[in-house]
């Protein structure tokens, strides 16, 4: 199985701990934080993991090479000139993670004890396009669902704006994306020339005409490590547990 982790971004609610390294180095319980998402990917059975980077990419790179797993392989893909948002990062990874199956997107900075080969299996099971990992909880940007678990909309919630697909309907229900999910070899089909763009408006397009859905994972936990109250507790968290799981 593959799957790919988001890890160009430049951390900026980490700062100043990212003005010296990228934020999936960021020390987290005695290792990288990235560290903790590639060994619950490998033990959850991907075996071909990509990365993207582009904050301190070189330094990135040099520990990545440094990585070696008896059961995986990891791919960088090189955004070192431009930073491409993160559909604009699937596109340019795309010759590494397309092929007939489906692969599992995870964000660099998200501490999650989700079962993410249940979440694979779930979308392959369903025959899903696309299915994003959901919970519901308090945030400031919230997907909007139909009664069948499927895309319908977006909305910001601190500015009221507003983001629909055509035939949304009434009666929608507002649940928070897990920065996670699945996506098969459909979700490159709408995808053209541009280069920087980010996932979800791209998502809520290809719901239009493809199957996006969600996967509620409500019970454990689940964390934002891309800000410093959000390290601190995944920090408490790990020193405990010494597993995500």
């Amino acid at each position: 199985m593959k799957a790919m982790i988001l890890a160009a971004g430049y951390g900026t609610r980490l700062k100043p701990l990212t003005d010296s390294m990228p934020k999936a180095l960021v020390p987290l319980a005695g290792k990288p934080m990235i560290a903790w998402i590639i060994d619950e990917l490998v033990s959850s059975g991907f075996t071909d993991i990509v990365v993207n980077v582009h904050h301190f990419s070189s330094m990135m790179k040099d520990y990545l090479s440094g990585i070696s797993l008896p059961d995986a392989r990891i791919a960088i893909s090189d955004e070192s000139h431009q930073i491409l948002d993160t559909g604009g990062a699937l596109f340019h990874a795309r010759q590494l993670l397309s092929d007939e199956n489906p692969f599992l997107v995870h964000n660099t900075d998200i501490l999650s004890d989700i079962s993410l080969k249940d979440l694979y299996n779930w979308h392959c099971q369903n025959q899903n396009d696309v299915t994003l990992a959901v919970r519901n909880r308090k945030t400031s940007r919230s997907l909007l669902i139909d009664r069948n678990g499927l895309l319908k909309g977006w909305r910001n919630n601190v500015t009221g704006e507003v983001i629909m697909v055509p035939d949304a309907g009434s009666d929608l229900i507002p649940v928070a994306y897990s920065g996670i999910h699945v996506a098969g070899p459909s979700v490159f089909s709408l995808m053209g020339e541009e280069k920087v763009f980010p996932l979800i408006p791209y998502y809520l397009r290809l719901a239009e005409k493809y199957k996006v859905a969600v996967y509620f994972h409500n019970e454990g936990i689940w964390i934002d490590m891309g800000n410093k109250d959000g390290l601190k507790l995944a920090e408490e968290y790990l020193k405990k547990s010494k597993t995500i799981k």
